[in-house]
């Protein structure tokens, strides 16, 4: 009878929160309230920066990534608003730092904190590339890829039934759990690459915030081509690429979604 019950509520966890991902509507479990993960994102977030400090606000390099943030957080809250998603980006205050740092990567918490690594920005090179790299990561954070991503791992080791734990405060369990999803806290604070799946999701939300930012989605294909010859003959990709899609595959599915972003392009 214990069983049954235990299944049952199991069951009804899991039913009870799946959800649909913007743009492809593909359904996802997320088991946590989105105001946990931001509550607990904020905590790694500030521990990031306290041991990594960014930029001067009078810095070339900031100054870039807080124009380019706010045009594209603009853009998510635009299109939040336009297709009746506002409860997934509700709760965000936008933070955008650039951080010395000569990895190629950049990254986005629950909540709209996103980093950028000046080792990006040669490889980037120009404003409307950056933006699809901060697109793409804050794609991730309203598609809830790390949600779904710690859900997985929930599920994993306790079949559902870690719900109650997770929705503890400040919960050792949980923290285990969302340094495990995300990888705060290993090599200088690189956050772990998200799956392929994700990674596509995560491309055509940020040609689509892009493009209603007012920048050209088609910049992206340079991008990953600067990318992959950035790397050639090191045998090891940037942090951002790792488990990608293959640049080709990535380049082919960018071209694929183009006419898809370009209707949200206004050149401003």
């Amino acid at each position: 009878m214990k069983k049954n019950i235990l299944l049952t509520t199991a069951i009804s966890i899991l039913f009870l929160s799946c959800s649909k991902v913007p743009i492809t509507n593909r359904k996802q479990m997320n088991l946590l309230p989105e105001s946990q993960m931001i509550a607990m994102s904020l905590t790694q977030y500030h521990e990031f920066l306290t041991k990594n400090p960014p930029e001067p606000a009078s810095d070339p390099d900031q100054q870039l990534v807080q124009k380019v943030g706010q045009k594209i957080s603009s853009a998510v809250m635009q299109f939040a608003k336009q297709n009746k998603m506002t409860d997934r980006v509700a709760g965000y205050k936008w933070e955008f730092h650039a951080v010395n740092n000569k990895e190629a990567n950049a990254w986005c918490m629950p909540g709209g904190k996103i980093v950028v690594y000046t080792g990006l920005l040669p490889i980037t090179q120009d404003e409307a590339s950056l933006a699809f790299v901060m697109g793409h990561e804050i794609g991730h954070a309203v598609a809830r890829h790390g949600n779904e991503r710690m859900s997985q791992q929930m599920v994993a080791q306790t079949g559902g039934m870690a719900l109650d734990v997770a929705l503890q405060n400040k919960s050792a369990e949980t923290r285990t759990m969302f340094e495990t999803a995300y990888g705060l806290g290993a090599t200088y604070g690189a956050m772990l690459p998200f799956s392929r799946l994700h990674e596509s999701e995560a491309d055509k939300l940020g040609m689509i915030f892009m493009a209603m930012a007012g920048y050209d989605p088609h910049v992206a294909v340079g991008l990953w081509q600067r990318m992959s010859k950035a790397t050639a003959g090191s045998g090891k990709p940037p942090e951002i690429l790792s488990t990608h899609p293959s640049d080709q595959t990535r380049i082919n599915d960018i071209n694929a979604y183009m006419p898809s972003a370009m209707k949200y392009y206004k050149k401003k």
